[in-house]
This record gives structure tokens, sequence and C-alpha cells, in this order.
């Protein structure tokens, strides 16, 4: 009799852990999904603490997130590049015949030093201007295909840091760490995020991993507002800047299978952190 009750009460108990972890799931599940909706794809569940099965059905949620967020970074980088070639290629069209007629009529001997050849040169010099501006843009849509492969985190950042002696750098990174990645494309994207943070004001550069590579700095934080708009082709808040710097490593990362994104939190420390995704998980020489 005393071993029956022993029994049921352990049956209930573990009925009731197992209940309490099932309810534990669906909200997680749900929280995963709000922040999907939210497009807040850096959100992980902990997997701590959880029961096998568990830990793995949670793990893969945290990868079907992951893969949300570069799937909607492809889509959006595919989505700029169609509209900018076809802006490139509608302003090219109009400037160019401009450029040439005005230029046809700068090299005549009855225009030259006439009050015609002043506003001619004018209109010959910002057809110029704006077709080398339009050509700069190219860029963005005319992007070398990626050669990812396996490489050294480490060495790729000492590159960097030679650039930039000026700085301060913080680098924390595991043992031997490698991600597949094109090289050259990669160097790209830290040299363009690190010129920017030392044009904000910058004076420390850290970089750190957490499932992803982590760049922060102390430069001047960014708005909430600027956030929304800083991955935009040509969207600057520079006097001089053109706005193709983020955009166009954004794109180099997803050309690579990966992503790059602004954390809506900056790391502890720190006001501005950026997060490189790669398209496979790292590897270290622990």
């Amino acid at each position: 009799m005393i071993a029956l009750t022993i029994a049921v009460v352990l049956l209930l108990l573990c009925t009731a852990g197992y209940g309490y972890r099932l309810h534990r799931l669906n909200i997680q599940a749900r929280l995963m999904r709000e922040a999907i909706r939210n497009r807040d794809f850096m959100f992980q569940l902990p997997t701590r603490r959880s029961w096998p099965g568990e830990r793995g059905l949670l793990e893969t949620l945290n990868a079907i997130g992951q893969e949300a967020g570069v799937l909607t970074a492809r889509n959006e980088v595919e989505a700029w590049q169609k509209l900018t070639r076809v802006l490139t290629h509608e302003i090219m069209n109009t400037v160019t015949p401009i450029n040439s007629i005005s230029q046809a009529y700068l090299s005549r001997p009855d225009i030259q030093g006439t009050v015609y050849e002043e506003g001619l040169r004018a209109i010959h010099d910002t057809g110029s201007g704006l077709i080398a501006f339009i050509d700069s843009y190219r860029k963005l849509t005319q992007l070398q295909e990626a050669q990812p492969c396996r490489m050294a985190v480490s060495d790729l950042i000492d590159a960097v840091r030679t650039l930039y002696p000026q700085l301060h750098w913080q680098v924390r990174l595991p043992h031997g760490l490698a991600v597949h990645a094109d090289k050259n494309m990669l160097r790209q994207v830290l040299v363009n995020l690190v010129k920017n943070a030392a044009e904000a004001g910058a004076g420390t550069i850290d970089i750190r991993w957490d499932a992803a590579l982590l760049v922060s700095n102390d430069g001047h934080f960014i708005s909430a507002e600027t956030a929304r708009e800083i991955f935009i082709p040509f969207f600057t808040t520079k006097r001089n800047g053109s706005g193709i710097g983020l955009s166009l490593s954004r794109q180099l990362m997803v050309a690579q299978g990966g992503d790059l994104r602004l954390a809506d939190v900056p790391a502890s420390g720190w006001h501005v952190t950026f997060v490189i995704v790669f398209e496979q998980s790292a590897s270290s020489g622990r």
C-alpha cells in the first residue's frame, strides 16, 4: 500500500513537472514568434536547465530565428539592388546625352568666350558630377561572387588593426576561432565599421564572439530613428557622406550567406554594437 502511494505521488509529480515544462515551452515559442514578427532576429531562447529533447527543440527554434533574419536581409538587399539598378539606368540614359551635347557645344569656336560658355560649362560639369555619382553606386549591384572558406578571425582583425593605430582595441575571441567567409569581403566590412566608428568619435573598438561577431565602439549613440534607416542605400547623417558604406557592408555579408545587423541594445558598456552573422557555425581550436 505504501509502495503504491509513493508510486502515485511520484507519477503526479512527474506529470506536474512535465506539464510545467510544456507550459514554459509554449510561452517560449510564443516569445520567439513575437520576436520574429517584430523583426528581432537576435532574440534567443534560453537552453540552460532544459531536458535533452527540450533543449534540441529550443536550439532548433533559435536556428530558425537566425535563418529567418538572414533570409529577410537577403530579400531586402535584392529589392534595393533592383531599385538601384533601375534608377541608375534611367538617370544615365537621361544625363549622358545632355553631357555629350554640352561638351560638343563647348568645343565650338563660336561658343568659346561668349556668354553661353559659362552656362554650358555649368551644365556639363553638373552632368559629369552626376555620372560619377551614379558610377559609385553601381557597386551596390555589381558585387563580385563570394568565395567563402574557413578562415581565422584573429588574423583578419590584426590586419585591420594596423590601419587604425590611433584606436584602442579590445579583442576577446575563443582561441583558434574560424568562420566560413570571404576574406576580402569580410575585411571590407570590418574596415567600414571601424572607419564609421572613428568618424563618429570612437576611441575604442571592442570585438568579441557570442554566437556571432560583435563589433562595438564608444562613439556617438545611434538614435532609434536613424537605426531604422541605417542600412538603406544613400542614407547618411554625415555632411559629406555617400550613404553607401553600411548598405554595401550588409550586401557583402548577404553575398556570403550571412548578415550584418545593428544590435537593438548595444553590448554592456558600449554605445554602438554591430552584429556580423555567418552562414555556418564557427569553430574553435579548443
